[in-house]
């Protein structure tokens, strides 16, 4: 199963993409750990940049490797693969390092392994594989949970580790399964659930269950469309059932708007949708009962991640030489930048160490103190255009098992990039995920040049 690649047909855009970032990459760890390598030997591993440097060698063989195997072996092995980054988790949680509390690391030869990053090369090509098969159909409960057990059973183990962080990519592959006619009802439960814990913080239980009244009361007359301008009436509705919050008490608009949901719903009964009016009813009384109980939720989350998610959305109630210390140093450190940087090995927060964790999950920080908003842009449209031209490869490929796992990759970079640079920015909360090919440490860098070169080989012959 090996051929020699040859240049005809291969993208060579994406791999200079590739190749752009992991330099990328280097020059800011470089900058970084700069301090730290003065009067050092250079081939002491325990220098940063000599460690990144060699984790860098091991990506780029292994990324050559996979041009030399034929493109059908990542098909024939894909489950094979999946269930060797299972073992790898399970090996963890035996014999792994714990670092900061989670026990998600191997030694070997004194270099680092993180199995998740393994784990989620191994989920994408074997739930690729799966979703590949002609008898596939997401429409069937049992086809289904086969492909949730294929996302959750690595999210599982990782979990127990525990890292939550590394957990929620494994959300991503959510894209594939919603592109291949999986229940769009799924993903609205989802995100209620997560809208009604967000907005229990930021606004009083009531307001919240005005907003479920309305949402339901909005469902149902989309379904039975009483009038020809409906949604105009029905904003002016709404309108004035907010209105009236400034009237009367709240509880008595909560009681009105009740009973237009009731009245609704029973409507929506005689006019034989049953299905509609239970869903609505128990998706409503579900909902309500939740926000109720989101703070027990909250209070059962370790206490670093109720820290990161007070952060997040309750800024002005956390200590800034605490716990929003570190987001308050990088959005500092890229203000500093400005348009064009304060130029490379030129960042005052970057050789200071202000920044916690400024090799690894806030290196973008650095990039803005350095290269500026212009930097950070260009940084941005290089993961933009990588991630664009890998959905075009999906939509142009006949074969189902490379479309399928071209979508993988994307979805994966996707929200690395979204969760890494939201988070140095506080727009999402503090995860603790690497931005690929440039955050140091080598799991990240070589689980996804393995992707990215499995994906190159596959595309030749697409």
């Amino acid at each position: 199963m090996i051929r020699k690649p040859r240049a005809a047909n291969y993208d060579w855009i994406t791999l200079g993409i590739y190749f752009s970032l992991i330099i990328i990459g280097w020059l800011s760890i470089y900058s970084v750990t700069y301090s730290q390598n003065i009067n050092r030997d250079l081939f002491d591993l325990s220098v940063p940049i000599t460690k990144q440097s060699l984790y860098i060698g091991i990506a780029l063989i292994l990324f050559f490797i996979s041009q030399w195997i034929d493109e059908k072996f990542w098909h024939t092995f894909a489950y094979i693969i999946y269930g060797f980054g299972i073992f790898l988790l399970l090996i963890v949680l035996l014999f792994g390092v714990e670092v900061k509390g989670a026990k998600a690391w191997l030694n070997v030869g004194g270099l680092s392994l993180q199995p998740a990053e393994i784990a989620k090369f191994g989920t994408a090509l074997a739930l690729s594989s799966y979703l590949s098969y002609f008898k596939t159909n997401l429409k069937q409960l049992n086809y289904q949970l086969i492909s949730f057990g294929i996302i959750f059973a690595p999210v599982f183990f990782i979990l127990l580790q525990p890292d939550a962080g590394s957990a929620l990519t494994f959300l991503s592959f959510f894209i594939l399964l919603f592109i291949e006619g999986l229940n769009e009802f799924y993903y609205l439960i989802i995100v209620l659930f997560f809208a009604v814990f967000i907005f229990s913080f930021l606004f009083p239980i009531p307001f919240i269950l005005l907003g479920l009244l309305i949402l339901s009361l909005l469902l149902c007359w989309y379904y039975f469309r009483p009038f020809k301008f409906q949604w105009i009436i029905f904003l002016l509705f709404i309108s004035g059932l907010i209105g009236l919050n400034y009237i009367i008490p709240l509880y008595q608009v909560l009681l009105i708007a009740g009973a237009l949901l009731f009245v609704s719903l029973i409507y929506l009964w005689k006019s034989k949708e049953e299905r509609l009016s239970l869903i609505v009813a128990f998706g409503f009384g579900i909902l309500a009962l939740f926000s109720y109980t989101s703070i027990n939720f909250f209070n059962g989350l370790e206490p670093h991640q109720q820290e990161r998610i007070k952060v997040w959305l309750t800024p002005s109630q956390c200590d800034p030489r605490g716990s929003l210390y570190n987001i308050l140093q990088s959005k500092v450190a890229i203000g500093a930048g400005g348009f064009f940087g304060k130029g490379y090995l030129n960042g005052n927060m970057t050789k200071l160490k202000f920044v916690p964790e400024q090799s690894t999950d806030f290196i973008f920080s650095s990039i803005g103190e350095e290269q500026g908003f212009l930097g950070s842009l260009t940084v941005i449209i290089l993961f933009f255009i990588l991630i664009f031209r890998i959905i075009l490869m999906s939509q142009r490929s006949e074969k189902k098992f490379f479309s399928n796992y071209a979508l993988c990759v994307a979805g994966l970079l996707f929200i690395h990039v979204l969760i890494n640079i939201g988070m140095t920015m506080g727009l999402v909360p503090i995860i603790g995920i690497p931005l690929p090919f440039i955050s140091k440490g080598g799991s990240a860098l070589i689980g996804f040049s393995l992707m990215i070169g499995v994906l190159l080989k596959m595309q030749r012959k697409a």
